[in-house]
C-alpha cells in the first residue's frame, strides 16, 4: 500500500468538498454501514447535538463550512457528517482512532513520532492532503475519508507539529467537539496558540495532543479534558497511548482498553532503556514493536481487541529552522511514503 496525496485549496468550502469527493467511496462502503455511524446520526436532534452544532457554528464559522462542504462532496446530510466528526465526543464502547506516540529531545533539536491507529477496514483509503486555504494557514495532514484533518498528524506552514491521541472518558459533556479544536490548531502560529486552542473549558471530548515547532526548543504533552487539561514540557523521552496519565488528572474517570495499557507500557519500558536521545531509527523501531503478542505497539490483527489497526506512522525532525516529516504505511521498510520539509525564512 502506498499512501495517495491530494492536494485542496480555496474557500473553507471548497477544501471540505475535496475531502468529501475524496472520502465518498470509503464512506459509503465502509463507514456509514458501522453500528457507531448509524447510532451517531439518530442523535442529531438531541439537545446535545444540537448545542455543539451551533457553538460550532457561532465559534468557529470556517470549519463549519468546511463539514458542510465534506457533506457536500459525500452526497450525505450534513448533520449526519457532522455527528461522525463528533464520534468522539459521545461514550460508547467502541474505539475510534487509537494511537501512540514518542516524542523528547534528539541530539539537534526534538522529535515527534506517532503512530496513526484507525478502523483496520479503511487501510489503503487514507491520505496525505497538503492543503492551501484561502483563508487560514496551510498544512499537511493525514486525513480520514468523511473527517476533518486535525486529530491525527500533522504539520503547518508555521512549522507546528500536532499529533493526536484518542482519550476515552466515562463522561462527556456538550461542548465544542474535539475534533473541531483539533482542525483549529493547524490553524495556530505559536505553541502557545495551539495549547491555548485545545484547553478550552468549554470542549467535549478529550485527546491527547503533542505539540513541536520549529525554531522552539520546547515539545509540549497536553491531556485535554472538559474536567481538565494537563502540559507537560517536555525534558526526556517519553510517549503516550490512548488514557490519562498525569497524576494531576488521576480523578477523571476513564475507559483504559487492554490494548492502550499495554502499549503504554511497552513505549516506558523501552524508552526507560534508552541509553541517550531519541533518533528517527529509534523512535520507529519502538513504535514498530510487536513484543507484545496479541496487544502489540504496532497493530496489524484482524481480531484486535480495540478494532484499530496501525495504518501509518510519521517522524517529525524539529529543527531550530525546520521540520522534516516521513510517513510510512509499511512497517518493514525504511523507505517513507511521502516526506516533506517545512523550511522557516529568516
Amino acid at each position: 500500500m502506498t499512501l495517495s496525496r491530494i492536494d485542496l485549496g480555496g474557500n473553507a468550502h471548497a477544501i471540505g468538498r475535496g475531502l468529501g469527493v475524496f472520502g465518498r467511496e470509503a464512506v459509503l462502503r465502509h463507514l456509514r454501514p458501522l453500528p457507531l455511524w448509524q447510532h451517531l446520526a439518530t442523535l442529531a436532534q438531541t439537545p446535545k447535538a444540537v448545542q455543539m452544532r451551533q457553538a460550532v457554528q457561532t465559534e468557529f464559522p470556517r470549519y463549519w463550512q468546511e463539514i458542510e462542504g465534506l457533506a457536500a462532496g459525500l452526497q450525505l446530510p450534513v448533520d449526519e457528517v457532522f455527528m461522525w466528526n463528533c464520534r468522539g465526543d459521545y461514550v460508547h464502547q467502541q474505539s475510534v482512532d487509537g494511537c501512540t506516540t514518542v516524542f523528547g529531545p534528539t541530539s539537534d533539536g526534538m522529535l515527534i513520532a506517532h503512530n496513526e491507529d484507525g478502523f483496520p477496514q479503511l487501510r489503503g483509503h487514507c491520505a496525505l492532503a497538503q492543503v492551501k486555504p484561502d483563508s487560514g494557514l496551510a498544512f499537511s495532514s493525514f486525513i480520514y475519508p468523511g473527517s476533518l484533518p486535525g486529530h491525527t498528524l500533522a504539520v503547518n506552514e508555521c512549522g507546528l507539529v500536532a499529533t493526536v491521541n484518542n482519550i476515552r472518558p466515562t463522561d462527556i459533556p456538550a461542548g465544542i467537539p474535539r475534533q473541531i479544536l483539533g482542525r483549529a490548531t493547524l490553524d495556530a502560529h505559536t505553541l502557545d496558540e495551539a495549547i491555548a486552542v485545545v484547553t478550552r473549558t468549554d470542549r467535549a471530548g478529550a485527546f491527547h495532543h503533542t505539540f513541536g515547532q520549529a525554531g522552539s526548543n520546547r515539545v509540549v504533552s497536553v491531556e485535554a479534558s472538559a474536567e481538565g487539561s494537563n502540559i507537560s514540557e517536555i525534558q526526556r523521552p517519553s510517549g503516550h497511548s490512548n488514557h490519562l496519565i498525569a497524576p494531576s488528572l488521576s480523578q477523571l474517570q476513564q475507559r483504559i482498553t487492554a490494548s492502550s495499557g499495554a502499549r503504554q507500557q511497552c513505549i516506558d519500558q523501552s524508552l526507560k532503556q534508552l541509553p541517550g536521545d531519541l533518533d528517527a531509527d529509534v523512535s520507529l523501531s519502538i513504535l514498530r514493536d510487536t513484543s507484545g503478542g496479541h496487544l502489540p505497539v504496532y497493530r496489524t490483527a484482524a481480531d484486535d481487541p480495540d478494532d484499530e489497526n496501525t495504518l501509518a506512522t510519521g517522524v517529525f525532525l524539529v529543527s531550530a529552522n525546520s521540520v522534516e516529516w516521513r510517513i510510512y504505511t509499511k512497517q518493514n521498510t525504511e523507505q517513507p511514503d511521502i516526506e516533506g520539509v517545512v523550511s522557516l525564512s529568516r
